[in-house]
Protein backbone atom coordinates (compact mmCIF):
# COMPACT_ATOMS: atom_id res chain seq x y z
CA UNK A 1 0.00 0.00 0.00
CA UNK A 2 1.44 3.53 -0.91
CA UNK A 3 -0.10 6.88 -1.54
CA UNK A 4 -3.64 5.65 0.01
CA UNK A 5 -3.80 3.26 -2.86
CA UNK A 6 -4.84 -0.58 -2.31
CA UNK A 7 -3.60 -3.41 -4.19
CA UNK A 8 -5.60 -5.87 -5.18
CA UNK A 9 -4.14 -9.52 -5.61
CA UNK A 10 -7.44 -11.68 -6.07
CA UNK A 11 -10.29 -9.49 -7.11
CA UNK A 12 -10.73 -5.83 -8.43
CA UNK A 13 -13.03 -3.62 -5.90
CA UNK A 14 -15.15 -1.10 -7.78
CA UNK A 15 -14.44 2.74 -7.49
CA UNK A 16 -18.21 3.15 -5.88
CA UNK A 17 -17.18 1.24 -3.36
CA UNK A 18 -14.38 2.06 -2.40
CA UNK A 19 -15.16 5.51 -2.42
CA UNK A 20 -16.96 4.84 0.68
CA UNK A 21 -13.87 4.06 2.24
CA UNK A 22 -11.72 7.40 2.92
CA UNK A 23 -8.04 7.12 3.00
CA UNK A 24 -6.69 8.52 6.43
CA UNK A 25 -5.48 12.32 6.25
CA UNK A 26 -1.57 12.45 6.66
CA UNK A 27 -1.88 15.94 8.89
CA UNK A 28 1.19 16.55 10.72
CA UNK A 29 2.86 13.47 9.45
CA UNK A 30 2.82 14.70 5.92
CA UNK A 31 6.61 14.64 5.30
CA UNK A 32 6.73 11.02 6.43
CA UNK A 33 7.62 8.93 3.44
CA UNK A 34 5.46 6.47 2.45
CA UNK A 35 7.77 3.22 3.57
CA UNK A 36 7.72 5.11 7.30
CA UNK A 37 4.24 5.77 7.19
CA UNK A 38 3.44 2.00 5.91
CA UNK A 39 5.53 0.20 8.65
CA UNK A 40 3.70 -1.05 11.42
CA UNK A 41 7.01 -0.83 13.26
CA UNK A 42 7.43 3.27 12.66
CA UNK A 43 3.36 3.62 13.83
CA UNK A 44 4.51 1.93 17.05
CA UNK A 45 7.84 3.57 17.39
CA UNK A 46 6.52 7.20 16.85
CA UNK A 47 2.78 6.66 19.17
CA UNK A 48 1.51 10.15 20.44
CA UNK A 49 2.08 9.61 24.57
CA UNK A 50 2.12 12.43 26.02
CA UNK A 51 0.34 16.04 26.08
CA UNK A 52 3.18 17.38 24.25
CA UNK A 53 2.96 15.53 21.34
CA UNK A 54 -1.16 15.41 21.55
CA UNK A 55 -1.33 18.95 21.43
CA UNK A 56 0.69 19.37 17.85
CA UNK A 57 -2.70 16.65 16.47
CA UNK A 58 -5.33 18.02 17.94
CA UNK A 59 -6.70 21.36 19.88
CA UNK A 60 -6.67 20.60 23.42
CA UNK A 61 -8.92 21.71 25.69
CA UNK A 62 -8.54 22.14 29.73
CA UNK A 63 -10.76 18.95 30.63
CA UNK A 64 -8.48 16.73 28.31
CA UNK A 65 -5.20 18.42 30.14
CA UNK A 66 -6.80 17.59 33.54
CA UNK A 67 -8.13 14.15 32.47
CA UNK A 68 -4.22 13.05 30.86
CA UNK A 69 -2.39 14.09 33.89
CA UNK A 70 -5.03 12.58 36.47
CA UNK A 71 -4.82 9.43 34.82
CA UNK A 72 -1.64 8.84 33.08
CA UNK A 73 -0.31 7.05 35.77
CA UNK A 74 -3.22 4.89 36.24
CA UNK A 75 -3.56 3.77 32.64
CA UNK A 76 -1.32 5.18 29.74
CA UNK A 77 -2.01 7.22 26.94
CA UNK A 78 -0.80 5.59 23.30
CA UNK A 79 -2.08 6.26 20.31
CA UNK A 80 -0.84 5.52 17.03
CA UNK A 81 -0.50 8.42 14.41
CA UNK A 82 -2.74 6.61 12.12
CA UNK A 83 -5.25 6.38 14.36
CA UNK A 84 -4.51 10.07 15.71
CA UNK A 85 -4.55 10.99 12.27
CA UNK A 86 -9.07 10.06 11.93
CA UNK A 87 -9.50 12.47 15.04
CA UNK A 88 -11.00 15.67 14.58
CA UNK A 89 -8.45 18.26 15.84
CA UNK A 90 -11.05 21.13 16.42
CA UNK A 91 -14.23 18.41 18.21
CA UNK A 92 -13.41 17.38 21.63
CA UNK A 93 -16.61 14.93 20.83
CA UNK A 94 -15.33 13.24 17.86
CA UNK A 95 -15.93 9.54 18.15
CA UNK A 96 -12.36 8.25 17.62
CA UNK A 97 -11.11 10.93 19.81
CA UNK A 98 -13.54 9.99 22.56
CA UNK A 99 -11.65 6.50 22.58
CA UNK A 100 -7.86 7.37 22.48
CA UNK A 101 -7.87 10.55 24.78
CA UNK A 102 -8.35 10.56 28.58
CA UNK A 103 -11.78 12.47 29.85
CA UNK A 104 -12.27 13.35 33.45
CA UNK A 105 -14.69 10.38 33.52
CA UNK A 106 -12.07 8.16 34.13
CA UNK A 107 -10.65 9.89 37.58
CA UNK A 108 -13.91 8.51 38.55
CA UNK A 109 -14.50 5.19 40.17
CA UNK A 110 -18.37 4.36 40.61
CA UNK A 111 -19.03 2.20 43.66
CA UNK A 112 -20.23 -0.96 41.13
CA UNK A 113 -16.92 -0.79 39.20
CA UNK A 114 -15.22 -3.83 39.44
CA UNK A 115 -10.96 -3.86 38.37
CA UNK A 116 -11.63 -7.33 37.31
CA UNK A 117 -15.21 -7.33 36.23
CA UNK A 118 -15.56 -10.68 34.55
CA UNK A 119 -12.96 -12.43 36.99
CA UNK A 120 -10.67 -13.62 34.39
CA UNK A 121 -7.84 -13.94 37.33
CA UNK A 122 -10.57 -15.79 39.38
CA UNK A 123 -11.32 -18.77 36.46
CA UNK A 124 -7.38 -18.81 35.76
CA UNK A 125 -5.52 -22.25 36.31
CA UNK A 126 -2.18 -21.05 35.15
CA UNK A 127 -1.23 -17.67 34.41
CA UNK A 128 -2.25 -16.70 31.02
CA UNK A 129 -5.15 -18.64 30.10
CA UNK A 130 -8.60 -18.32 31.85
CA UNK A 131 -10.83 -21.48 31.50
CA UNK A 132 -14.23 -20.66 32.33
CA UNK A 133 -16.16 -22.24 29.13
CA UNK A 134 -16.49 -26.10 28.70
CA UNK A 135 -14.77 -26.72 25.43
CA UNK A 136 -12.26 -23.30 24.96
CA UNK A 137 -9.89 -21.05 26.71
CA UNK A 138 -8.79 -17.55 26.81
CA UNK A 139 -5.28 -17.52 26.48
CA UNK A 140 -3.42 -14.29 27.19
CA UNK A 141 0.05 -13.84 25.22
CA UNK A 142 0.87 -10.39 25.87
CA UNK A 143 0.59 -7.19 27.95
CA UNK A 144 0.85 -4.62 24.77
CA UNK A 145 -1.58 -2.92 22.18
CA UNK A 146 -1.08 -0.58 19.24
CA UNK A 147 -3.05 2.02 21.12
CA UNK A 148 -4.75 2.24 24.62
CA UNK A 149 -8.36 2.54 24.27
CA UNK A 150 -9.72 4.28 27.05
CA UNK A 151 -12.49 2.23 28.08
CA UNK A 152 -10.77 -0.83 28.05
CA UNK A 153 -11.50 -4.04 30.56
CA UNK A 154 -8.34 -5.09 30.93
CA UNK A 155 -6.81 -1.78 32.34
CA UNK A 156 -5.46 -3.74 35.55
CA UNK A 157 -3.52 -5.72 32.67
CA UNK A 158 -2.81 -3.71 29.72
CA UNK A 159 0.10 -1.65 29.54
CA UNK A 160 1.91 -2.94 32.73
CA UNK A 161 5.05 -4.80 31.99
CA UNK A 162 4.51 -6.29 35.54
CA UNK A 163 1.71 -8.49 33.39
CA UNK A 164 4.19 -9.57 30.69
CA UNK A 165 3.59 -13.02 29.30
CA UNK A 166 7.59 -14.25 28.95
CA UNK A 167 8.45 -17.49 27.27
CA UNK A 168 7.85 -19.52 30.36
CA UNK A 169 4.23 -18.29 30.53
CA UNK A 170 3.77 -18.99 27.32
CA UNK A 171 4.64 -22.55 27.71
CA UNK A 172 2.91 -23.22 30.63
CA UNK A 173 -0.39 -22.01 29.17
CA UNK A 174 0.31 -24.61 25.74
CA UNK A 175 1.19 -27.08 27.98
CA UNK A 176 -2.40 -26.27 30.51
CA UNK A 177 -3.77 -26.31 26.58
CA UNK A 178 -2.08 -29.60 25.41
CA UNK A 179 -2.83 -31.93 28.41
CA UNK A 180 -6.94 -30.58 28.34
CA UNK A 181 -7.97 -32.56 25.76
CA UNK A 182 -11.60 -30.78 26.37
CA UNK A 183 -10.41 -28.22 24.96
CA UNK A 184 -11.42 -27.04 21.06
CA UNK A 185 -10.80 -23.75 20.52
CA UNK A 186 -8.90 -21.37 21.67
CA UNK A 187 -8.77 -17.14 22.41
CA UNK A 188 -5.78 -15.43 21.56
CA UNK A 189 -5.63 -12.35 23.03
CA UNK A 190 -3.84 -10.02 25.55
CA UNK A 191 -3.08 -7.24 25.27
CA UNK A 192 -3.22 -7.89 21.32
CA UNK A 193 -1.83 -10.65 20.21
CA UNK A 194 -0.73 -9.05 16.68
CA UNK A 195 1.62 -7.15 19.43
CA UNK A 196 3.69 -10.18 19.41
CA UNK A 197 6.36 -10.24 16.45
CA UNK A 198 5.27 -12.69 13.55
CA UNK A 199 7.65 -15.21 14.99
CA UNK A 200 6.24 -15.58 17.97
CA UNK A 201 2.69 -16.22 16.86
CA UNK A 202 4.21 -18.49 14.22
CA UNK A 203 5.09 -20.41 17.32
CA UNK A 204 1.89 -20.10 19.46
CA UNK A 205 -0.02 -20.93 16.63
CA UNK A 206 1.90 -24.16 15.24
CA UNK A 207 2.10 -25.54 18.58
CA UNK A 208 -1.95 -25.09 19.20
CA UNK A 209 -2.05 -26.98 15.31
CA UNK A 210 -0.25 -29.50 16.54
CA UNK A 211 -2.28 -30.18 19.54
CA UNK A 212 -5.12 -32.89 17.42
CA UNK A 213 -7.66 -31.89 19.95
CA UNK A 214 -8.15 -27.98 19.12
CA UNK A 215 -9.87 -27.92 16.17
CA UNK A 216 -9.82 -23.48 15.44
CA UNK A 217 -8.27 -20.59 17.31
CA UNK A 218 -9.34 -17.08 17.32
CA UNK A 219 -6.64 -13.98 17.13
CA UNK A 220 -8.40 -11.06 19.43
CA UNK A 221 -7.09 -8.14 17.55
CA UNK A 222 -8.39 -4.29 17.00
CA UNK A 223 -4.75 -3.77 14.77
CA UNK A 224 -7.42 -3.96 11.93
CA UNK A 225 -8.64 -0.46 13.47
CA UNK A 226 -5.58 1.27 15.35
CA UNK A 227 -3.10 -0.60 13.28
CA UNK A 228 -3.50 -2.02 9.68
CA UNK A 229 -0.48 -1.64 8.54
CA UNK A 230 -0.06 -4.55 10.96
CA UNK A 231 -1.31 -7.19 8.39
CA UNK A 232 1.24 -6.83 6.20
CA UNK A 233 1.92 -10.12 3.28
CA UNK A 234 4.51 -11.80 5.60
CA UNK A 235 2.07 -11.92 8.71
CA UNK A 236 -0.81 -13.38 6.24
CA UNK A 237 1.42 -15.67 4.41
CA UNK A 238 2.20 -17.17 7.79
CA UNK A 239 -1.29 -17.19 9.18
CA UNK A 240 -2.26 -19.73 5.94
CA UNK A 241 -0.41 -22.11 7.35
CA UNK A 242 -2.24 -22.61 10.55
CA UNK A 243 -5.62 -22.84 9.03
CA UNK A 244 -8.40 -22.99 10.22
CA UNK A 245 -7.96 -19.26 11.72
CA UNK A 246 -10.40 -16.71 12.98
CA UNK A 247 -9.79 -12.97 13.56
CA UNK A 248 -12.56 -11.37 16.00
CA UNK A 249 -12.08 -7.73 15.44
CA UNK A 250 -13.29 -4.17 17.15
CA UNK A 251 -14.37 -1.69 14.45
CA UNK A 252 -16.62 0.88 16.90
CA UNK A 253 -17.63 3.44 14.55
CA UNK A 254 -18.09 3.90 10.92
CA UNK A 255 -15.01 6.44 11.08
CA UNK A 256 -12.56 3.72 11.40
CA UNK A 257 -13.55 1.83 8.19
CA UNK A 258 -10.87 3.75 6.24
CA UNK A 259 -9.09 2.78 2.72
CA UNK A 260 -6.45 1.22 5.31
CA UNK A 261 -8.77 -0.92 7.24
CA UNK A 262 -10.24 -1.98 3.98
CA UNK A 263 -6.99 -3.30 2.82
CA UNK A 264 -6.17 -5.25 6.19
CA UNK A 265 -9.34 -6.93 6.36
CA UNK A 266 -8.95 -7.77 2.48
CA UNK A 267 -5.78 -9.22 2.65
CA UNK A 268 -6.90 -11.45 5.55
CA UNK A 269 -10.19 -12.38 3.95
CA UNK A 270 -7.86 -13.38 0.63
CA UNK A 271 -5.86 -15.81 2.42
CA UNK A 272 -9.42 -17.53 4.13
CA UNK A 273 -9.05 -15.89 7.68
CA UNK A 274 -12.71 -15.27 8.71
CA UNK A 275 -12.75 -11.70 9.85
CA UNK A 276 -16.05 -11.23 13.20
CA UNK A 277 -16.59 -7.84 14.67
CA UNK A 278 -17.05 -7.37 18.47
CA UNK A 279 -18.28 -3.67 18.74
CA UNK A 280 -18.93 -2.17 22.29
CA UNK A 281 -21.54 -0.67 23.24
CA UNK A 282 -20.52 3.39 24.21
CA UNK A 283 -22.41 6.41 25.27
CA UNK A 284 -21.52 9.58 22.52
CA UNK A 285 -19.84 7.31 20.15
CA UNK A 286 -21.99 4.67 18.77
CA UNK A 287 -25.01 4.29 20.61
CA UNK A 288 -27.71 5.14 18.37
CA UNK A 289 -28.90 2.62 15.56
CA UNK A 290 -28.23 4.67 12.53
CA UNK A 291 -24.52 4.71 13.61
CA UNK A 292 -24.65 0.69 14.06
CA UNK A 293 -26.29 0.37 11.02
CA UNK A 294 -23.78 2.39 9.03
CA UNK A 295 -20.91 0.41 10.85
CA UNK A 296 -22.36 -2.78 9.87
CA UNK A 297 -23.01 -2.11 6.52
CA UNK A 298 -19.62 -0.70 5.95
CA UNK A 299 -17.84 -4.08 8.03
CA UNK A 300 -20.11 -5.96 5.33
CA UNK A 301 -18.42 -4.33 2.05
CA UNK A 302 -14.71 -5.13 4.10
CA UNK A 303 -16.00 -8.99 4.58
CA UNK A 304 -16.19 -8.71 8.14
CA UNK A 305 -18.88 -9.97 9.88
CA UNK A 306 -20.78 -8.57 12.46
CA UNK A 307 -21.13 -10.56 15.82
CA UNK A 308 -21.03 -9.19 19.30
CA UNK A 309 -22.54 -5.87 20.81
CA UNK A 310 -21.20 -5.79 23.81
CA UNK A 311 -22.85 -3.92 26.63
CA UNK A 312 -19.46 -1.73 28.60
CA UNK A 313 -18.14 -3.99 31.34
CA UNK A 314 -18.23 -2.70 34.93
CA UNK A 315 -14.06 -1.84 34.67
CA UNK A 316 -12.89 0.97 36.71
CA UNK A 317 -13.24 4.47 35.48
CA UNK A 318 -15.34 4.16 32.21
CA UNK A 319 -18.68 4.33 33.84
CA UNK A 320 -18.94 8.13 31.12
CA UNK A 321 -18.87 5.41 28.80
CA UNK A 322 -21.48 2.67 29.99
CA UNK A 323 -25.40 3.22 28.28
CA UNK A 324 -28.82 1.63 29.50
CA UNK A 325 -29.57 -1.78 28.45
CA UNK A 326 -32.43 -0.06 26.85
CA UNK A 327 -30.68 1.64 24.14
CA UNK A 328 -28.76 -1.26 22.90
CA UNK A 329 -32.30 -3.15 22.71
CA UNK A 330 -33.03 -0.26 21.01
CA UNK A 331 -30.15 -0.72 18.57
CA UNK A 332 -31.15 -4.69 17.60
CA UNK A 333 -34.98 -3.54 17.31
CA UNK A 334 -34.23 -0.91 14.30
CA UNK A 335 -31.53 -2.88 12.68
CA UNK A 336 -33.93 -6.50 12.82
CA UNK A 337 -36.11 -6.75 9.78
CA UNK A 338 -34.87 -3.14 8.78
CA UNK A 339 -31.57 -4.16 7.52
CA UNK A 340 -29.64 -7.47 6.39
CA UNK A 341 -29.76 -10.55 8.87
CA UNK A 342 -26.08 -10.32 8.21
CA UNK A 343 -25.97 -7.14 9.42
CA UNK A 344 -27.70 -7.82 12.91
CA UNK A 345 -25.04 -8.77 15.67
CA UNK A 346 -26.01 -10.72 18.82
CA UNK A 347 -26.52 -8.18 21.53
CA UNK A 348 -24.86 -9.33 24.91
CA UNK A 349 -23.65 -8.88 28.70
CA UNK A 350 -20.59 -10.19 29.63
CA UNK A 351 -22.16 -11.11 33.13
CA UNK A 352 -20.37 -9.41 35.89
CA UNK A 353 -18.56 -11.79 38.39
CA UNK A 354 -17.77 -14.62 34.92
CA UNK A 355 -20.79 -15.66 34.56
CA UNK A 356 -20.24 -15.35 30.64
CA UNK A 357 -22.34 -14.01 27.79
CA UNK A 358 -26.02 -13.53 27.99
CA UNK A 359 -27.59 -12.42 24.79
CA UNK A 360 -29.99 -9.52 25.09
CA UNK A 361 -33.40 -9.54 22.71
CA UNK A 362 -36.23 -7.39 22.36
CA UNK A 363 -39.80 -9.12 22.76
CA UNK A 364 -41.18 -10.57 20.11
CA UNK A 365 -42.72 -13.78 21.39
CA UNK A 366 -46.27 -11.65 22.72
CA UNK A 367 -47.93 -14.80 24.23
CA UNK A 368 -48.64 -18.40 24.30
CA UNK A 369 -51.74 -20.32 25.27
CA UNK A 370 -51.74 -23.60 24.69
CA UNK A 371 -50.88 -24.76 21.12
CA UNK A 372 -50.61 -20.92 19.80
CA UNK A 373 -48.32 -18.80 20.36
CA UNK A 374 -48.69 -15.15 19.16
CA UNK A 375 -45.82 -13.57 17.87
CA UNK A 376 -45.08 -9.87 16.75
CA UNK A 377 -42.39 -8.98 13.66
CA UNK A 378 -40.38 -5.52 13.38
CA UNK A 379 -43.04 -3.85 12.34
CA UNK A 380 -45.15 -4.57 15.79
CA UNK A 381 -47.63 -7.17 13.58
CA UNK A 382 -48.68 -9.82 15.11
CA UNK A 383 -49.24 -13.25 13.31
CA UNK A 384 -49.93 -16.51 15.25
CA UNK A 385 -48.41 -20.10 14.77
CA UNK A 386 -49.85 -23.26 15.88
CA UNK A 387 -47.55 -25.71 17.45
CA UNK A 388 -48.04 -29.96 16.60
Amino acid sequence: MADGKVEHNSYEVKPHILERFPVASRSIWKDVSDKDWNSWIWQQQNRVKNLEQLGKVINLTDEERKAYEGSVEMFNMSITPYYAALMDPNDPNCPIRLQAVPKLGELYISPTDMEDPLAEERDMPVPGITHRYPDRVLFYTTHNCAMYCRFCTRKRKVSDPGSAAQTKQLDDSLAYIRAHKEIRDVVISGGDPLSNSDDRLDYILGSLRDMPHIEMFRLGTRNMVTLPQRITDDFVNMLRKHHPVFVNTHFNHPKECTREAFDACRRLADAGVVISNQMVLLKGINNDPKTVMELNHKLLMMRVRPYYIYQCDLSQGISHFRTTVDEGLNIIEHLRGWTSGLAVPHYVIDAPGGGGKIPLLPQYLVKKEGKKVTLRNFRKQQFEYNEP
